[in-house]
């Protein structure tokens, strides 16, 4: 089958990952203003929780059984590790490193997330990726390095953290059975109802308007962010939906700029350009080249007239339901040969052995 031209939904990606990443950044000072009203667990607890709510009203939609017997195990996975052991490795190891190892640590998570993603789940990590990735975390450096600390066992803990949301991120990008909202709820409940029941535990009762205006903010700053970036993940990839979502540091930075007038310093503009280059870099990080799709059934938002998505509507109809705008359902592809300029997204994880 030629190709018919048309290109990947690259721009519906960034833009949602985009999105993600400043209501992420927006959050984050935020959230740091809270931190002396509540306990770190009951924080991040009152934050997940808050994203749950918010997704619930769009997680509503039916799960078949194959839906569930495809996405339980990932779905576990993320909980578990995204939701549960990394927030837990992270509060354990921000009592026991300094504030700029553990800014510059931190990043560590977009490396992991590169790595996985082109070493276990076959993404393409070609120059450009490589050399954004390089740019952002040289970019963090320049914003959070502020001296010479010595890495203990805190920065251990927190590069366990870093690890366990790169493993999230690369399986979230690829799970196709749950809609993002209903992952976003799931973790929320788990992740939400467990930090909250431990501080409540541990750190005492809190303030019941501290605790709601955190919920407040995990409904934008975790469940609307994380929904939209899973969204954007499945076109883009785990990798490159990464890259986007790193610049949200520096969103909370020019939030702490222009509202809460805290100067800009010489080393935020120039981490703010080192960052701005390395997006640039994966926004031009597509490639083509002849490629096999095997047979693949799945559900996630899509739309008609791409490379992919042909399939009929209706008992009976012969022509694609192109009229139908994004929309979705379980569909199955046809095993096609074609090429087109494309990304890893869900239809794109073959292996590149010849590049």
């Amino acid at each position: 089958m030629p190709a018919t031209g048309s290109a990947p939904p690259v721009s519906r990606g960034f833009v949602l990952c985009a999105v993600a990443a400043v209501l992420f950044g927006v959050s984050a000072p935020l959230a740091s203003r809270l931190a002396g009203e509540l306990g770190p667990f009951t924080l991040a607890g009152a934050l997940y929780v808050g994203a749950a709510i918010a997704c619930a009203p769009f997680a509503r939609t039916p799960l078949s059984a194959g839906a569930w017997r495809r996405g339980a195990r990932p779905l576990a996975v993320a909980v578990v590790l995204g939701g549960a052991v990394g927030p837990l490795l992270l509060a354990m190891g921000l009592g026991r490193t300094p504030a700029a190892t553990a800014s510059l640590l931190l990043n560590l998570e977009l490396v992991f997330t590169t790595l996985l993603a082109g070493w276990l789940f076959r993404e393409y990590i070609g120059p450009r990726i490589a050399a954004g990735t390089a740019l952002v975390v040289v970019a963090s450096v320049v914003l959070g390095w502020s001296g010479d600390p010595e890495l203990r066992w805190g920065a251990l803990l927190l590069a366990g953290a870093c690890l366990c949301w790169a493993v999230d991120n690369c399986v979230t990008a690829e799970l196709d059975a749950f809609t993002p909202a209903q992952i976003t709820l799931v973790k929320g409940v788990v992740a939400g109802g467990g930090n909250l029941a431990i501080g409540l535990l541990v750190e005492g009762g809190p303030s019941v308007l501290a605790l709601m205006f955190a919920m407040v903010v995990g409904a934008f700053g975790y469940g609307a962010s994380i929904t939209l970036w899973i969204a954007g993940a499945r076109d883009l990839g785990a990798a490159r939906g990464q890259l986007v979502f790193a610049t949200a540091p520096f969103v909370g930075a020019l939030l702490a700029w222009t509202v809460l007038r805290e100067p800009a310093t010489t080393r935020e503009l120039v981490a703010l350009a080192i960052a701005v280059a390395g997006i640039a870099f994966v926004v031009r990080s597509g490639h083509e080249h002849a490629h096999t799709h095997e047979p693949l059934t799945h559900r996630h938002r899509h739309h008609h007239g791409d490379d992919h998505h042909d399939h009929p509507h209706g008992e009976g109809a012969a022509t694609p339901g192109s009229a139908l705008g994004s929309h979705e359902h379980e569909h199955t592809h046809a095993p096609v040969k074609h090429v087109h300029p494309h990304l890893p997204d869900l239809h794109h994880r073959h292996l590149h052995r010849h590049r």
